[in-house]
């Protein structure tokens, strides 16, 4: 018995030193973001409503990083809203509300990284893909250049069969990018992708683009040019998108345009589709779109902004399709913790509505930003859109305030 107490004992010592001779070998590094917000959104449906809301955003970062080339991150995110019953009313402790938006290993063998687990990427900016996903991210660097390969599983079919209450497809994404930096003032980064979805009719769709992104003194300018072809439940797609921007101090500006289908009678797609929103037809549309993968968020009203729980009648929001718009802003700051934003956008639809409409309208952003001390800052934030006819008869307003911290 002595002996057998004696190698427990031995047993937990040793344990206990193996583990703290693990923990000491870790470096745990933690951050997070946090905002509370609170806004009004007026006739933004044309239904006569406004909608007014308070809501919490709370993300904690964990990394454990075990060597210089060896790390394991996770992000976490959980929301409420003030006055709901999922953690936001009286007594709070909110249950069902906790997320997982990051979690997955992060290491080099040789000269390349890998990232394997769920975790984040953006594709064009976003009018791809800008999105968290299931997958994996291999990155091969030769000198100044860097070359990522990825997979992102968007549907597996034989994993959602017995769970899904809709018809689960298979679907998926992958492509390269080449990041090459061809000096400290110009980089120039072409990409290829590839999104597949098992529709009856099949869905193949490419994209090649390029951006490129340029800084001369006080001057920086970015261009994005993308071809979309391939099929679209068999229907043949060929449509492609433009943006281009410029800042220069006080001065910014940008603006794009993004193929509509001019004729949907004529069994083709002429609309830019991206990836893996907007499909034309099929289950993966009913699933997926829109407010999946792709996201380029551009004015507070129709481009959705600060307050992103919607955007106005008749906008693709940040699903960037059907629609050129341009920008035109100033920054300036006034005194050292003051920043003051106005900008002014136009949009339209680049091709009419089914009731033959096309103006989305003209709209003005105000924000002011206060810094009340390090880390922790205000916005205050104004909009108005003066309607066209693809919005509706009534002008939309937007204002809030909101509060955020990163640390």
């Amino acid at each position: 018995m002595k002996k057998i107490i004696a190698s427990a004992v031995g047993l937990m010592l040793a344990g206990g030193i193996a583990a703290t001779t693990a923990s000491a070998a870790v470096e745990n590094q933690f951050g997070g973001y946090w905002r509370t917000r609170s806004y009004i959104q007026d006739e933004f449906k044309q239904d006569g409503n406004d909608t007014w809301r308070t809501d919490n955003r709370t993300r904690l970062f964990y990394t454990a990083k075990f060597n210089d080339d060896f790390k394991f991150v996770n992000k976490f995110e959980f929301n409420t809203s003030w006055g709901d019953t999922v953690g936001g009313d009286i007594g709070a402790d909110g249950m069902g509300i906790w997320r997982i938006k990051n979690s997955y290993a992060d290491f080099n063998v040789g000269s390349a990284n890998v990232k394997l687990g769920i975790q984040a990427a953006t594709i064009a900016r976003g009018f791809i893909f800008d999105d968290d996903f299931s997958g994996a991210m291999l990155t091969m660097k030769f000198g100044n250049v860097s070359v990522p390969l990825f997979y992102a599983a968007v549907q597996e079919e034989d994993v959602l069969t017995a769970t899904a209450t809709f018809t689960p497809v298979d679907a998926r994404i992958a492509g390269g990018l080449v990041v090459a930096k061809i000096s400290d003032a110009l980089t120039v980064t072409p990409y290829g992708v590839y999104y597949y979805v098992d529709t009856p009719d099949g869905t193949d769709l490419f994209y090649l683009g390029a951006d490129v992104d340029a800084k001369f003194g006080a001057v920086s300018a970015w261009a994005t040019g993308i071809f979309n072809g391939g099929e679209v439940d068999g229907a043949d797609n060929v449509a492609f998108l433009a943006a281009a921007g410029a800042n220069a101090g006080i001065v910014h500006g940008q603006a794009f345009y993004a193929t509509g289908d001019d004729d949907p009678t004529d069994g083709d797609n002429d609309a830019f589709v991206s990836a893996p929103a907007s499909l034309g037809g099929g289950n993966i549309t009913s699933v997926l779109s829109p407010g999946y993968g792709s996201s380029y968020y551009w004015s507070e009203i129709m481009g959705y902004g600060a307050f992103d729980n919607a955007a106005s009648n008749g906008s693709p929001a940040d699903d960037i399709t059907n629609i050129w718009a341009a920008n035109a802003g100033v920054t300036i700051k006034p005194m050292d913790k003051v920043k003051i934003d106005a900008d002014v956008w136009y949009a339209a639809l680049a091709e009419d509505n089914a009731a033959g409409d096309t103006e989305l309208g003209v709209e003005f952003d105000g924000k002011l930003t206060y810094t009340i001390m390090e880390n922790l800052t205000s916005e205050f934030i104004f909009a108005y859109l003066i309607s066209g006819d693809a919005t509706g008869d009534e002008d939309v307003i937007e204002g809030g305030v909101r509060v955020s911290l990163k640390f």
